[in-house]
C-alpha cells in the first residue's frame, strides 16, 4: 500500500500560517542542505494532494516556476507541475490545470482509494483545513515537520481538530544552517 506524506513548514508555536493565511514568518531562502532534504522526502513521490484552496495558488505558482529555467527553484517546479495532482474540493466542477483531476467524494475513501493504487508515495501539501481533516481522520502516515524558529502567537494550525490522541513514532530529526529543524515521525497504528 502507497504511504500518504505530509510535508509542512510551521512556527515553533505550531501554526502553518498567520490568522488571515500569512506566510510572511517563513524562513526564505533554504539553504542547501535543506533543500536537499525536501529533495529526499519528495523523490518518492508520485502523486500530490491538495486542497481547492491551496491548489489555486500552489498550482499556478509552481507552473510558472517551471517555465523559467533560470528559475532558482526550476527543478522544484518542473516536479511539481509534472506530478500527478489531486485536488480536494466542494466547488469545484472541473479541473482547469493540466495534469490535475479533482476528488470530490469522501475524504477517507478518496484518500484510501489512491493509497491502494499501484505507485509510489503520495504527498500532502495542505491548506490548514484539508490537512486537519487528514490529520484527523488518520490518513497520514508520515509527518515531515519543518519548524522555524519563528512564533507568531496565533494563526492557523493543524492538529486543532483532533478528537482524540494520535501517537506518533520519532523517525529522525535534523537541524539546518538556515536555523530550520525537521522533525520526521510516523502515525503508529494498532
Amino acid at each position: 500500500m502507497r504511504k500518504l506524506k505530509l510535508q509542512v513548514q510551521m512556527t515553533i508555536d505550531g501554526f502553518i500560517a498567520g490568522p488571515n493565511g500569512e506566510m510572511n514568518w517563513m524562513t526564505l531562502p533554504w539553504t542547501e542542505d535543506l533543500n536537499k532534504y525536501v529533495g529526499e522526502i519528495t523523490a518518492t513521490v508520485d502523486t500530490i494532494v491538495l486542497g481547492r484552496k491551496l491548489a489555486e495558488g500552489f498550482i499556478p505558482y509552481w507552473a510558472s516556476v517551471a517555465e523559467n529555467l533560470d528559475a532558482a527553484d526550476f527543478i522544484a517546479g518542473q516536479k511539481f507541475t509534472n506530478t500527478p495532482k489531486v485536488v480536494f474540493t466542494k466547488t469545484l466542477q472541473q479541473s482547469t490545470w493540466n495534469n490535475t483531476v479533482l476528488a470530490k467524494g469522501n475524504l477517507a475513501q478518496e484518500i484510501n482509494q489512491l493509497k491502494e493504487q499501484d505507485g509510489n508515495d503520495i504527498i500532502a501539501y495542505g491548506g490548514a483545513t484539508f490537512v486537519s481533516s487528514l490529520i484527523k481522520e488518520g490518513l497520514i502516515d508520515e509527518f515531515n515537520l519543518l519548524i522555524d524558529p519563528t512564533a507568531i502567537g496565533s494563526g492557523m494550525a493543524i492538529f486543532k481538530d483532533l478528537d482524540s490522541q494520535q501517537s506518533l513514532n520519532l523517525v529522525g530529526s535534523t537541524a539546518f544552517e538556515c536555523g530550520i529543524v525537521a522533525f520526521q515521525y510516523e502515525l503508529k497504528r494498532s
